[in-house]
């Protein structure tokens, strides 16, 4: 088949190293809307609309895996960029595999978010064209809904659900059958070993959709593949996890020798909003001391590969709780939640650190982290 034009999406720096968003079933390219603040500071986003989603073409029968790849090359190819970093989501992380696959030279460093090198079983998904052809895609909005997000964080936000449910009906019946017939004839498990691009995949621990499994499968076979999988998510963990997610995104795209590490650290762990606040309001008197911490705490400690985030997000809690911190302390039970921990396990190390701590200091702590946690909610 033909590749057709995608609609797409230019956001950030034109001299920032391009990074190319890819869509997943049924979504169009607003799905990234929570990363683009952070990504489009520092890349050049092309964000696009799968064929047959969106606003882009809606040709007529079953797409291809490789139908889908040629499209974002010949998008590529418009647009000038010889090579990008690629991120896809379930059918664009399918694609992303496949343009990794069968295009290295195009593909920079490639992240694979609950996703499937091989998705069963085929009748089902011919199943679900059928019943999208016959009787149009809000007939599964709310299946596929259902799958996309933890019962706990769909209850909790159920205008984000709706506005879900009717990004699917949108989605033209014709585009989403097509592009069901991808998932349905797709083997991805044999093209891992020749992935060259430096992978990550993501996972959501709670995804019905893509279970863990399947992500373990694509990081195990990818040469030096790097699996994350995130607690409190199902299959749209862009949505659910926003901020943990960027912060692997960035993490991962982002080149640590053209800038300071430090400061890249620091945002990627306390999010943009608080740096750059500290950052406008830094006076003769504290920059030096902002220097220190950028250049020692975040360049230095928390840049070390001997503790993951998480680990070093459970340590700066347990002595910040007994310090008395609880300023700080606020701000890095947010930290802990870009960094993966769940409420859960942020309540076991105040927990633990009250029996060697004491309970008064825990206590304190456990009030400041409920209200941070709720500010979530």
């Amino acid at each position: 088949m033909t590749a057709v034009e995608l609609h797409h999406v230019l956001d950030g720096p034109v001299d920032a190293p391009p990074l190319l968003l890819l869509n997943s079933l049924g979504t169009d390219l607003s799905m990234w809307d929570p990363q683009m603040p952070a990504l489009s500071r520092r890349f050049r986003v092309i964000r696009c609309d799968t064929r047959g989603h969106g606003r882009s073409p809606v040709p007529p029968g079953d797409y291809a895996l490789d139908d889908l790849g040629r499209d974002a090359l010949a998008l590529l190819d418009r647009l000038g960029i010889a090579s990008a970093h690629v991120v896809g989501l379930s059918l664009g992380g399918m694609t992303a595999m496949w343009l990794a696959a069968h295009a290295p030279e195009r593909v920079g460093r490639l992240v694979l978010c609950c996703t499937s090198a091989r998705l069963g079983p085929p009748e089902a998904w011919a199943d679900r064209a059928r019943t999208v052809r016959a009787h149009g895609t809000r007939a599964v909005a709310d299946a596929v809904a259902g799958r996309w997000l933890t019962a706990g964080f769909a209850e909790r936000h159920p205008q984000l659900v709706d506005r879900l449910k009717n990004m699917i009906s949108k989605t033209p019946p014709d585009g989403y059958a097509g592009a069901c017939a991808v998932v349905q004839h797709m083997d991805q498990r044999a093209d891992l070993a020749s992935i060259t691009a430096r992978t990550l995949v993501i996972a959501g621990q709670d995804d019905p959709a893509t279970p863990p499994a399947h992500g373990r499968l694509i990081a195990d076979g990818i040469p030096g593949a790097r699996l994350v999988v995130l607690p409190e998510a199902a299959h749209l963990a862009t949505v659910e996890r926003a901020d943990a997610v960027t912060a692997l995104l960035l993490d991962h795209l982002e080149d640590r020798t053209a800038g300071d590490t430090g400061m890249i650290v620091r945002r990627q762990v306390l999010g943009d909003e608080h740096v750059d606040r500290t950052v406008a309001g830094t006076t003769p008197l504290t920059a030096p001391f902002q220097d220190f911490i950028t250049r020692y705490a975040w360049g230095e400690i928390w840049s070390r590969d001997a503790l993951d985030r998480r680990s070093r997000s459970m340590i700066t809690l347990a002595v910040l709780t007994a310090l008395h911190c609880h300023d700080e302390l606020a701000m890095h039970v947010r930290a802990a939640r870009r960094n993966g921990l769940t409420a859960a396990e942020i309540g076991e190390v105040l927990l633990h650190t009250a029996v060697y701590a004491g309970v008064p200091a825990s206590n304190a702590a456990l009030a400041v982290a409920r209200r941070v946690l709720a500010e979530e909610e």
